[in-house]
């Protein structure tokens, strides 16, 4: 059982049997605590059964919008960012819509900043310099995944690192640089093998056969 639960069945008592006015709201709290880690945990989980479906589930975006706004109700800014992220990525990834994601993805990053939030501000940007790459902004999108990928470099986040790579010798081949973007792939591959990161090492030998 989750301490937080206990805490809050606790809370109740001293509210009901001991008559402790403020013992209510303090449950409240302790379960919207409860609420936005489960919104946020069980979003991610429809969003990754639609990765391997192709199918949208609404239930994510809601599950994201709600933990997003529970976090912010809370003052929970690394919670709030990373929120935003995921209901960022679901208008992004899912139904293709940057012009409703990059708000999202900005406020994401702006916020993960605030919070010291170093791996939600590497994926904000990454997602960003999607939306970049999308609208031919080129240069746009190369400097949005080179901070993400410093970021992810000092943080040892290695399979996010390969992640940008692949991305960037898109934007490398792009540039009608195809030999560079190759050895960008090469050093992908390393990195995300060095991790065990095989799901990425795909995504390498799918971008090689693009190139």
């Amino acid at each position: 059982m989750d301490d937080r639960i206990e805490r809050a069945r606790l809370l109740y008592e001293q509210a009901v049997f001991g008559g402790d006015a403020g013992a209510v709201d303090a449950a409240d709290r302790v379960l919207d605590e409860v609420e936005a880690d489960l919104a946020l945990a069980r979003g991610r989980v429809v969003h990754a059964r639609f990765l391997q479906s192709g199918r949208e589930d609404p239930r994510a975006l809601a599950l994201f919008e709600r933990a997003a706004e529970l976090y912010g109700g809370l003052g929970n800014g690394r919670g709030e960012a990373e929120a935003l992220f995921w209901v960022g990525t679901f208008h992004q990834v899912v139904r293709g819509d940057d012009g409703a994601a990059v708000p999202v993805l900005e406020r994401s990053q702006r916020e993960a900043v605030r919070a010291g939030d170093d791996l939600t501000a590497s994926y904000a940007l990454r997602h960003l310099g999607i939306a970049e790459h999308r609208a031919g902004r080129l240069d746009a999108a190369r400097e949005r995944l080179e901070e993400s990928t410093r970021i992810r470099r000092e943080l040892g986040f290695l399979p996010g690192v390969a992640a940008n790579l692949v991305g960037l010798a898109y934007i490398t081949a792009g540039e009608g640089r195809r030999d560079e973007a190759l050895a960008l792939l090469d050093e992908a591959r390393s990195v995300a093998e060095a991790a065990g990161a095989h799901g990425i090492v795909r995504h390498v030998e799918e971008a090689r056969g693009r190139l």
